[in-house]
């Protein structure tokens, strides 16, 4: 399997273990009766700090995925994975970066690091845009 298509693999399984993580605290407090199984919200704003930081990490994959893992798709599919392979591990890493910031803090320095490591993802994918349009 290519890089550009384990980093994909890789991408999806992250977003997993995000939701899983988030599913196993919920039934957790469901099982305590802290929480009735009705009782939740998509964004976990009824719940602790950090498990609203995980909905948003996990929030955060599902919306990158779009973009980053259709670039890596579509340059498998085209034959083209010598334009993202170089940069596939850099982008999973930014993406798993990210979200580990995200979950441990909301600090101002903790913020602009997160930024920094989406500013990454960013750069990255609008390099993979140009290479695999040329």
């Amino acid at each position: 399997m290519s890089a550009s298509l384990t980093a994909l693999l890789g991408f999806m399984a992250w977003t997993l273990v995000l939701l899983v993580l988030m599913e196993a605290i919920r039934s957790k407090l469901v099982l305590t009766g802290e929480v009735p199984a009705n009782g939740f919200n998509p964004e976990n704003t009824n719940l602790s700090p950090f498990m609203q930081r995980l909905a948003r990490a996990h929030a955060n994959c599902l919306e990158g995925l779009p973009i980053f893992g259709g670039l890596l798709l579509l340059a498998a599919v085209a034959g083209k994975t010598s334009v993202t392979d170089p940069l596939a591990y850099l982008l999973l890493a930014a993406r798993i970066v990210q979200s580990v910031i995200h979950l441990a803090s909301l600090s101002p320095a903790a913020v602009t690091a997160r930024f920094t490591a989406f500013a990454v993802q960013v750069g990255i994918a609008v390099y993979w845009v140009v290479r695999l349009a040329a």
